[in-house]
């Protein structure tokens, strides 16, 4: 009876064994992907010539946030006469967002101009920051991309290019998004800048097609 016990026990051990070693090769090949927190910089143009798509806009703007992850960190430019931060903050924290928009988006009679060269500058300026903290950049620019008002405001495309350049020496896998501009546009923009980002970290959609400009977006910053 004691020899059949052993033998009972010595059978329950040896399989024990086995199943643990499984269990912890199992465990060895499985591959932890790591996870970088994103900082997305928006540049949302408030000014007369965009205001019939805005609110459109802005709402697309909450369906790219609905997106990213709580640890991830947004801040959004308002673009028209002048440019400045509205918001920065969680992507998750959509009544602060909402609330942010309405309050600066407003249509400003007195306000001409598109200040895009000056939000973009800006948008670099903490997409770097945001680098050196450990976050993957981006900047997306929402807006019809029309140069209104001062032209030293305005973006620069002979010199843009370069611009960006200098800058993926610091922040290598910063990606762009161009959102609800005319394909003309567009076009000019793929351009310029697809030689710089290239297929992957530059992306453009007219209104017609944003929805589907959101799924690579995401993909662009490794999820």
């Amino acid at each position: 009876m004691n020899n059949k016990r052993l033998i009972t026990l010595g059978i329950i051990i040896l399989c024990i064994s086995i199943a643990a070693k499984l269990v912890l090769s199992g465990l060895k090949n499985i591959k932890v992907d790591d996870f970088n927190p994103a900082a997305v910089m928006f540049v949302v143009d408030s000014s007369a010539s965009n205001q019939k798509k805005l609110p459109l806009q802005k709402k697309f703007l909450k369906q790219i946030c609905s997106q990213l992850d709580p640890e991830d960190q947004i801040k959004i430019i308002k673009v028209s006469q002048e440019a400045y931060m509205i918001y920065e903050g969680s992507p998750q924290s959509s009544s602060a967002i909402t609330k942010s928009m309405e309050a600066f988006t407003k249509y400003e009679p007195e306000a001409m101009g598109t200040a895009y060269g000056d939000g973009i500058k800006k948008a670099f300026s903490y997409a770097l920051a945001m680098q050196k903290d450990g976050y993957t950049p981006a900047i997306v620019v929402i807006g019809d991309l029309e140069n209104e008002g001062d032209t030293s405001k305005q973006i620069n495309w002979d010199t843009f290019p370069q611009n960006v350049l200098s800058a993926k020496k610091y922040a290598p896998d910063v990606v762009m998004m161009f959102l609800f501009a005319h394909p003309q546009k567009l076009d000019m923009v793929k351009e310029k800048l697809n030689p710089v980002l290239g297929e992957q970290k530059l992306i453009l959609a007219p209104e017609q097609n944003v929805d589907k400009s959101l799924r690579k977006f995401i993909n662009a910053l490794g999820r």
